[in-house]
């Protein structure tokens, strides 16, 4: 018979660039993790596979039985595909919950939206726990936002609340969409920006050149104007107490404050920003909480 003690609980963070896998205890607490590459352009298939066969390994090494699995992926998860997840050929076309079933062997599997999953594991064990409502904005390969009100987390009618990857920017509109906040400001977008400018090193080199005064502090700070636009209007629709910011770009203490100053600036009740709790792990961690209310 097993005991609540030796229930072990299964989070993958499916990535653009990294998969994180964890193992932890039945209330969710993360036990061992391991971050690996998602070798994105080998398509969907191969990074699916590994994933899981790490998972089984973790499983096998920490001992226990695994008694279920939540999964966090770009897009909008249906039962029978992904929708909006471009970055990873093939991702689309996966069935994450069922793939997992089938290859580990268990039952109880929950499969949610990945900044979704972040602001579950900010609701539950992070910097929202005393505020509502709230907004998290993940600023890493995409760019994107989830809304927590009364303790849940907001998925809109089909999952699709906090795309703001598709808001429409430029002078185009509305003969033409097809500029959007994704090509101004995302991880992906500032790599091709340092690349335009000959800066080594990509998104944080462009960040790290934009410390002192010149074209990439200029460059960033225009991309950050279009940035703060948007998360202004998410704030006047929900009137959050606290906006927190995840993902790798977020973590430059010149981002946060270029859009904390923008925001403070533009809105009658700027929210607190802050820097989500977890270092890298807030989608891992939510992946986790998944787990443990499936």
């Amino acid at each position: 018979m097993n005991h609540q003690h030796d229930r072990r609980l299964l989070g993958i963070d499916f990535g653009g660039t990294k998969m994180a896998i964890g193992i932890g205890d039945a209330d969710g607490r993360l036990l061992i993790s391991e971050r690996v590459p998602t070798h994105a352009a080998r398509g969907a298939g191969q990074a699916l596979a590994r994933a899981l066969d790490l998972a089984q390994k973790l499983v096998t090494d920490t001992g226990g039985t695994l008694h279920a699995a939540g999964i966090a992926s770009p897009g909008v998860i249906r039962d029978d595909g992904i929708d909006l997840a471009p970055n990873v050929p093939g991702w689309e076309q996966l069935r994450l919950a069922e793939a997992v079933r089938d290859h580990l062997g268990i039952t109880r599997v929950e499969v949610a939206n990945d900044l979704n999953a972040a602001a579950l594991a900010e609701l539950h064990r992070g910097a929202l726990r005393d505020a509502d409502p709230g907004i998290v904005i993940g600023l890493g390969t995409g760019v994107a936002a989830a809304i927590t009100v009364n303790g849940a987390v907001v998925p809109g009618h089909r999952g699709a609340a906090g795309e703001i990857a598709y808001a429409i920017t430029g002078p185009g509109w509305p003969t033409s969409a097809e500029a959007r906040l994704e090509a101004d400001f995302s991880g992906r977008a500032l790599d091709e920006l340092a690349d335009r400018l000959n800066l080594p090193g990509g998104a944080a080199g462009l960040c790290a050149a934009a410390r002192t005064p010149g074209p990439a502090r200029d460059e960033l700070a225009a991309r950050v104007d279009e940035l703060a636009r948007h998360v202004a209007t998410c704030c006047l629709l929900v009137d959050p107490r606290r906006l927190v910011l995840v993902g790798g770009v977020a973590r430059d203490a010149l981002v946060r404050d270029l859009l904390t100053e923008r925001l403070a600036r533009a809105l009658p009740y700027p929210p607190e920003v802050v820097l989500s709790t977890f270092a890298q792990e807030a989608a891992l961690l939510g992946s986790l909480t998944l787990a443990a209310l499936a």
